[in-house]
């Protein structure tokens, strides 16, 4: 073997060693939560934490779901589908019309708005409470909503740039046979966009699951209390049963890791394709 494959070989042993030290670190937490889950507390308390569990328990779960957690699985999952749908419809729109259309002052109108995404959302906060405040929509599904529905200034950019991708003659071409701009966003943009679509939908998910501070501020008692929020009550409630407080973090966890399992196709061609760009 030369000298350059011999190096070549080393470089890419080291390479997939750093990968798997970092997959390591980044799954080994998301197990053991999951681990102790499933451990009674007399497990936990007797065994070292790395101990699998024996035998296996769903008491926990049974628990955390009967203090109101069930509930708020529901809220977050309906805020979620809510927000991500109206996002994607939104986003496209408004990426079409700044990728593809010509109208005065489009430049100026996207860098404005794409500025915004330097405000931090902490300096926004009471502002949109006090909004809120007035129109009594606070402790409402709406107030859960409306603040993240209509598109995102990251949202926006990532589909701009994948639009403007898109040859010319393709929507020239759907344009001779008649299609006006919505059938072309519903017919030629949305087919040939699934793998940022399906990115951009599973970056949104990720983030209105875990969305916790703007739900905390706009929401009191149970009725709609999403589940970051119903996590960290239980967590002060709880805070030494650690085998109830990682039941409740594992079924935070689990809806994102199938969703990731379920789109992992599309992100990866989408990821391939911003690295050929």
């Amino acid at each position: 073997m030369s000298t350059e494959r011999s190096g070549a070989v080393l470089r890419s042993g080291a390479a997939y060693l750093l990968l798997c030290a970092g997959a390591l670190l980044t799954v080994a937490p998301l197990v053991l939560s999951a681990a102790t889950a499933l451990k009674t507390p007399g497990q936990f308390a007797g065994q070292s934490p790395l101990t699998l569990p024996d035998p296996v328990t769903w008491a926990n779960f049974h628990t955390v779901l009967g203090h109101g957690l069930g509930r708020a699985v529901l809220v977050t999952a309906l805020m979620t589908v809510f927000v991500t749908g109206g996002q994607l419809i939104t986003s496209t729109l408004a990426a079409y019309a700044f990728a593809r259309v010509d109208f005065p002052g489009r430049d100026v109108l996207f860098w404005g708005y794409l500025g915004t995404m330097m405000v931090p959302p902490i300096v926004t906060l009471i502002p949109l409470y006090l909004m809120f405040a007035k129109l009594g929509w606070l402790n409402t599904f709406w107030a859960l909503v409306i603040p993240f529905v209509f598109g995102s200034p990251y949202a926006i950019f990532l589909l701009r740039q994948y639009f403007r991708s898109i040859p010319a003659e393709l929507l020239d071409a759907a344009r001779l046979d008649g299609a006006h701009t919505l059938d072309i966003i519903v017919h030629v943009i949305v087919p040939v966009s699934r793998p940022i679509l399906a990115t951009l939908t599973l970056i949104t998910v990720v983030a209105q699951w875990n969305n916790f501070l703007w739900p905390l501020v706009a929401s009191s008692g149970e009725t709609w209390q999403v589940l970051t929020v119903a996590t960290a009550n239980l967590q002060t409630q709880y805070n030494t049963q650690w085998t109830l407080v990682t039941a409740a973090t594992t079924l935070a966890i689990v809806p994102l890791v199938l969703l990731f399992l379920v789109f992992q196709r599309q992100v990866l061609r989408s990821i391939a394709w911003t690295g050929l760009k």
